[in-house]
C-alpha cells in the first residue's frame, strides 16, 4: 500500500488524490432511506472512493450509484464484533450477492481482550475465505485496546489474509489517533493497507492521519473535507468551516 502521493501540506495535496481515500460512511442506524438517498447523492458528487453503508442498504445504493464510479462496501459484525463466525460469514455471503465490492469487519474485540489470538485469527480468516477476491478490512476498535493488544491484534488479521486493519467503527466513544495509525503501519509493514475510521472530520485530521500512515480514511465528512480543501487551494487560507462536529 502506498499513500505517498498524499502531501502532508494542505497547500499541496489535490482533490483528487483526497477523494481516491475515501469511503464515505453512512451508518447510523437512525438514518432513514431519505437521509440515505441524500448522503449517497452527496457521495456521488464528490466523486469519493466509496460509501460504507449498513447491510441493509447494499442493494439500493448499489442500484442508486451505478454509473457514479463510487463503490459500495459494507460492515459486517458491527458494530461489536459479537456476532458467532458463521454469522459474520452469512452476512459477508448476503453482501458480496448484493453488490459489495469492500468488506469492512469487526474483530471479536473480547476474544482479543482475553489474548485468543487464535480465535481472532480465525474468526478473520473466515470471513477472508468467504470474500475470496474482495477486499476485507479489520476493524480493531482501537478505543478498547492497548498498544500491545493492537499489535497483536494487526498481526492476527495480516496473518489471516486481511487486506487493511482499521482503528474503529466510530460509535465506541473513540476514534482513529495519529499514534495508533502508525502503530498499525509499523506491525504490518508496507503490503497490509491501514485505514482511518472515527473522528476524522477535517481536511487537517485527515493529512495528520495519512502522514502517520493511514492509506485510507472513513469519515462522513467527505463534504467538509473536500470543501475545506478547495477553499484553501483557491484562496491559500483555511475557512471558517472548522471539523464538521457531527460527523462520525
Amino acid at each position: 500500500m502506498d499513500n505517498a502521493a498524499i502531501p502532508s501540506a494542505p497547500d499541496a495535496v489535490t482533490a483528487d488524490a483526497v477523494r481516491a481515500l475515501i469511503d464515505h460512511a453512512i451508518l447510523k442506524p437512525e438514518l432513514t432511506r431519505t437521509d440515505v438517498d441524500a448522503q449517497l447523492d452527496e457521495a456521488a458528487a464528490y466523486r469519493v472512493f466509496s460509501v460504507c453503508v449498513r447491510p441493509s442498504d447494499v442493494a439500493h445504493a448499489v442500484e442508486r450509484l451505478t454509473g457514479s464510479g463510487v463503490g459500495v462496501g459494507t460492515v459486517i459484525g458491527f458494530p461489536h464484533g459479537t456476532t458467532t463466525t458463521a454469522t459474520k460469514v452469512a452476512e459477508s455471503l448476503q453482501a458480496l450477492a448484493d453488490g459489495a465490492f469492500e468488506l469492512d469487519m469487526v474483530q471479536n474485540i473480547g476474544a482479543a481482550k482475553s489474548g485468543d489470538w487464535e480465535r481472532v485469527e480465525q474468526d478473520v480468516r473466515a470471513v477472508v475465505d468467504a470474500a475470496g477476491d474482495t477486499v476485507v478490512k479489520v476493524i480493531l476498535e482501537t478505543a478498547f485496546l492497548t498498544d500491545d493488544e493492537i499489535v497483536a491484534a494487526s498481526r492476527a488479521a495480516q496473518r489471516a489474509g486481511a487486506a487493511f486493519v482499521k482503528t474503529s467503527t466510530g460509535f465506541a466513544g473513540g476514534g482513529a489517533t495519529a499514534e495508533h495509525i502508525r502503530l498499525m503501519r509499523e506491525t504490518v509493514g508496507a503490503d497490509t493497507g491501514v485505514k482511518a475510521s472515527g473522528g476524522v472530520r477535517g481536511l487537517d485530521t485527515l493529512l495528520e492521519m495519512v502522514a502517520a500512515g493511514a492509506d485510507r480514511i472513513g469519515t462522513s465528512a467527505s463534504a467538509r473535507i473536500l470543501d475545506e480543501l478547495a477553499h484553501r487551494t483557491e484562496t491559500g487560507a483555511a475557512s471558517s468551516l472548522g471539523d464538521d462536529t457531527s460527523s462520525y
